[in-house]
């Protein structure tokens, strides 16, 4: 049963082949006997979930329930729970208890899922591996010597070894898509804007986005039916129609224009990654697609410009956390600068600090206009290049990640090769666009994902092209022989 999808769950619920309670005890007793080698939980939530879980059995039995009524899923420690921990992975919130839901939250509780816990994430989502956190390293569940990807680590870990069916995520430059493809499950970062972002604690605010994370598209669309949408609480949230991304799954993607960016094929790309990617992109030739070379010039300026944007705008929303109003504050300080300096320094993690001290940099004065107003104009032409690319091809395809998990410690020291390991993800995030991740393949046993880019609010085609993909290969069926 633990290697159920979505839909199959959904399908033994309404058949009443199996309760909500029977369910979720299943799930939380593989949380409680795995989740010491993965880490992957911050925290589970067992007296709560199962009581949500009778409930969701009373709503079914009164023919109430939505469509995943009483499926138990988990939520990236990022998202606002009342009365509930929700830490961001970091010591600076190890004490918060969120006094509101994130919309998020409200909408999947609204649906009737039960949330088994809370998953452990790189701290404030800064970070490419899950090793940041204030909780330790999440584990690869596919070999627990090597990295899950980040900052969406625990979420990925959690659903490729089946202690959760589904799970939420936030992807600020791959944060959703390259964990995915680091193990094995399916990812989607949807156009920013399409998920209220409302409750989700903000680390860059013009980049972070909320997803799905789950084992296969037709999941993902399901979660997406219930999170898309509208929220007047949100500024940034787009105004838009919302699909049904579940009608639109079995259409036949014959002729369908794929587009290859030379940009993500060439120098940097393990050779075996590119094999990989080349026999999924044939899969999808045989549907009935046609490829097309196309090129993304300023794909090379995405890091730069990125590592700029994203800590400018993260030094501006850290700077909350102060030790005065909550979270962290430091013992017996000596006067109000004491109090910010060493709850600030003692709360937060290397990573974050780093960060932090880039973008106050960047955005102090003499400095504005040379980096951060220049990685503005960087993000343009950035955006500029995918729109001209989509006047020609319908989708872009290409590699998630330049290589399958690294191991623990590999890359901890040397921020610059983590940050590079990014460059098929970032420009994404700078452009706004939709884009999913799918297992594609295996390299000595370490899962490889193939990544789909769509053009605005084109997630309903994206998960449409994934599905089917998923309908002629098995790769995201595979599940770690120890997790089975």
């Amino acid at each position: 049963m633990h290697q159920s999808t979505l839909t199959q769950l959904s399908t033994a619920l309404k058949e009443k082949k199996v309760s909500s309670e029977e369910l979720t005890q299943l799930y939380l007793d593989r949380c409680k006997n795995f989740n010491e080698a993965l880490n992957c939980f911050i925290t589970i939530n067992e007296d709560v979930a199962l009581e949500n879980a009778r409930t969701a059995d009373k709503k079914i039995a009164e023919g109430k329930n939505t469509d995943l009524t009483g499926i138990p899923f988990a939520h990236k420690d990022i998202f606002c729970t009342n009365g509930i921990k929700t830490s961001c992975g970091s010591k600076m919130l190890d004490n918060f208890i969120a006094p509101y839901d994130a919309t998020v939250v409200e909408k999947m509780n609204d649906a009737g899922m039960v949330m088994l816990g809370k998953t452990n994430m790189d701290e404030f989502a800064m970070g490419s591996s899950n090793e940041t956190s204030f909780y330790g390293p999440v584990k690869n569940p596919w070999d627990s010597d090597h990295v899950p990807g980040g900052s969406s680590g625990g979420s990925a870990s959690a659903v490729a070894a089946r202690l959760c069916p589904a799970a939420t995520g936030t992807d600020t430059g791959g944060s959703i898509r390259q964990p995915a493809s680091l193990c094995g499950i399916t990812g989607l970062k949807p156009t920013y804007g399409r998920v209220s972002r409302y409750g989700m604690i903000a680390f860059a605010s013009s980049l972070d986005q909320g997803g799905p994370m789950t084992q296969t598209a037709e999941d993902a669309a399901l979660i997406m039916n219930v999170i898309a949408g509208f929220d007047k609480r949100d500024s940034t949230s787009a105004e838009h129609p919302v699909d049904d991304y579940t009608f639109r799954l079995n259409d036949s993607i014959e002729g369908l224009k794929i587009g290859l960016p030379k940009e993500y094929f060439g120098e940097g790309l393990d050779s075996n990654i590119a094999k990989i990617i080349e026999d999924g992109i044939k899969e999808l030739e045989k549907l009935g697609a046609s490829c097309k070379e196309i090129e993304l010039p300023n794909t090379d300026l995405s890091i730069p410009a990125y590592y700029v944007v994203a800590p400018a705008e993260c030094s501006s929303n850290l700077s909350r956390f102060d030790g005065v109003r909550f979270g962290y504050r430091c013992e017996e300080p000596k006067d109000l600068p004491d109090l910010y300096c060493r709850s600030r320094g003692e709360g937060f993690g290397k990573e974050v600090k780093r960060r932090i001290m880039i973008g106050t940099y960047v955005l102090s004065a003499g400095y504005y206009d040379a980096y951060y107003l220049k990685a503005q104009q960087i993000r343009h032409l950035i955006r500029d290049d995918f729109q001209n690319a989509f006047k020609d091809v319908d989708v872009i395809a290409g590699p998630t990640a330049t290589g399958t998990a690294f191991k623990l410690n590999e890359k901890l020291n040397d921020p610059v090769s983590m940050y590079l390991s990014d460059i098929y993800t970032v420009s994404v995030n700078l452009a706004g666009l939709p884009a999913i991740s799918v297992p594609a393949g295996f390299i000595e046993n370490l899962p490889v994902g193939m990544q789909l880019i769509g053009n605005y609010f084109e997630e309903s085609r994206l998960l449409n092209i994934a599905h089917q993909y998923q309908q002629v290969t098995d790769w995201h069926k595979q599940v770690p022989k120890e997790y089975k």
